[in-house]
């Protein structure tokens, strides 16, 4: 392959969004929270690992501990992650000033807000946060700080500067739990330093498709020339298969694993929460980035969790998509960043927000937001969203990790938009403690006790089948399990035939079946051909 040559990305390349050095999530992107998980989570973990490097390792090997706070790295790389340490530190003295400043703040609202007016605390907030934010009470004289999210992404507390892409290519399914391990250097993998919001990231994800030159792509990204044997080896002048389009006026979904569902007819196309395996050789079939549209008018993002909103897939589909759709929040808590304004902020621009009710009409049909409840572990979280595509008279219910703990819901719902055809309904109803993902943005610990009551939970059992019941479907599919083996790198979850979310799903399934609906719960590839509800209906 000379330089001239015209060449296409390989489909198993991989590249890694990263957040000084650490997998990029939106929570560690937005400015506020990013500080907070950089200085009480990450900082911590490596200080750990300095100290106890065995123990991690240990940790590691057990499955019981996957998705625990222990970098993988086998007891070694110290030194590496010596000089990260240090590096974090060094460089980024305003976000450990901010997360101190905004912990100090917390504590002058639990000592000195007592029902009295607030504006005396305003001289007592330290320099870096005055101007940024707002004391506030609710109705009934809890205080709290409202955060003015989009002011801080134009502080000096946004650092486009701690971001880039560690590319290489991926050969199968093993691929270790990212949240927990800072990214180093190692060979066969090259570290671009640039922002997520760099066009050059779609230019060289078009060529998943479109041939474009090697030189040019390689110029856009700055590579070294110590590198070039290697980026040259993520290309191929392979030309890729073409896609597969919808024929005739029926509606074909596919189910891409995990939450990720694809809903397409001759004139459109609806993803969810896309979380996709790359392209390998494998002995468990699956759909692949091969299998998308190359064009995509809808992506649909439900909550802002990295399994349903995955900041590596969604850079990959960037070029491709016409509009993305997320969840309205205000980002005026920490637990509940704009989504919307962090996607723009990282280059995205067809970004549109929905409320709960909010309606989007499409050719032969409609996109609603639905009401979302639970699993967020009682934190006061509004960004997020079930969905209700109706096409062509079909109705599809997309529930996510809804949690039906208040069925009054689901019969409100249900006067307004009557029976549907398809629910998708999330059945991981044993989820992590609710601080295995919000912890690192408390002031205090929660108490171990509460903490295992208050999971992120979607639907057993009982709780589906109420949803089932009030909506009367002619087909459910279990899905959003996280269980599929390419999404483990994100999710952690290893399920056993005793899992209290299989048996409970199993329990659905059957119940279902005996009714009269069909029902599976899904896993490695499906599709499902929404024009033989005719026959049922």
């Amino acid at each position: 392959m000379d330089n001239s040559a015209l060449v296409y990305l390989k489909p198993n390349f991989v590249a890694e969004p990263l957040v000084q050095s650490w997998y990029a999530w939106a929570q560690l992107i937005s400015p506020v929270s990013g500080a907070l998980y950089l200085t009480k989570k990450n900082i911590p973990v490596m200080k750990s690992y300095m100290l106890s490097p065995k123990a991690h390792a240990a940790a590691c090997r057990n499955p019981k501990m996957l998705g625990g706070p222990f970098i993988d790295y086998n007891g070694e790389k110290i030194e590496e992650i010596t000089e990260l340490y240090n590096q974090t530190i060094e460089k980024n003295p305003e976000l450990f000033e901010l997360a101190e400043a905004v912990s100090e703040v917390q504590k002058l609202l639990d000592n000195e807000a007592k029902g009295n007016a607030l504006k005396e605390l305003y001289e007592k907030i330290p320099e870096c946060l005055q101007g940024y934010i707002e004391l506030v009470y609710d109705l009934n004289d809890n205080p709290s700080i409202r955060f003015f999210e989009s002011m801080f992404y134009e502080s000096p507390f946004y650092k486009e500067s701690m971001q880039s892409i560690q590319c290489y290519l991926l050969y199968d399914d093993d691929r270790p739990f990212v949240l927990s391990t800072p990214r180093i250097p190692q060979e066969g993998k090259i570290l671009l330093d640039i922002p997520f919001k760099s066009g050059a990231i779609d230019n060289l994800y078009k060529m998943v498709r479109t041939p474009g030159s090697y030189q040019e792509i390689k110029d856009q990204l700055g590579i070294r020339e110590e590198d070039d044997t290697l980026f040259r080896s993520f290309f191929t002048e392979e030309k890729p298969g073409a896609y597969e389009k919808v024929q005739g006026d029926g509606i074909r979904t596919r189910y891409f694993g995990h939450a990720c569902i694809l809903i397409e007819t001759k004139d459109i196309s609806i993803l969810v929460d896309p979380v996709i395996s790359h392209e390998y050789e494998s002995d468990l079939d699956r759909l692949t980035y091969k299998d998308l549209p190359d064009e995509i008018d809808y992506v649909l993002i439900t909550h802002n969790h990295q399994d349903h909103i995955l900041i590596e897939t969604v850079l990959q589909l960037r070029h491709k998509v016409k509009n993305f759709i997320v969840p309205k929040t205000s980002g005026r808590a920490l637990q509940d960043p704009c989504l919307a304004l962090m996607l723009r902020k990282i280059g995205f621009k067809n970004v549109m927000e929905l409320d709960p009710l909010g309606n989007v009409e499409i050719p032969d049909g409609s996109i609603t937001g639905l009401p979302f409840i639970g699993e967020h572990g009682d934190i006061d979280v509004a960004c997020k969203l079930a969905y209700l595509v109706q096409l062509k008279g079909y109705k599809i219910m997309l529930l996510a990790d809804s949690d039906n703990i208040d069925s009054k819901l689901y019969a409100h719902l249900h006067k307004i938009y009557g029976d549907v055809d398809t629910i998708f309904m999330g059945m991981e109803c044993e989820g992590a403690p609710m601080s295995w993902l919000y912890g690192a943005l408390r002031e205090t610990p929660l108490e171990h006790k509460h903490d295992q009551k208050r999971r992120l939970n979607g639907s057993n059992f009982e709780r589906g089948m109420g949803i089932i019941d009030q909506f009367n479907p002619k087909e459910t599919y279990v899905y959003a399990m996280g269980a599929e083996p390419w999404i483990k790198y994100i999710s952690s979850i290893q399920y056993t035939d005793e899992s209290y979310a299989i048996v409970e799903s199993n329990k659905l399934i059957d119940a279902c079946n005996q009714k009269g609906i069909i029902s599976k719960r899904l896993y490695g590839i499906n599709e499902l051909n929404v024009e033989k509800l005719e026959e049922l209906s």
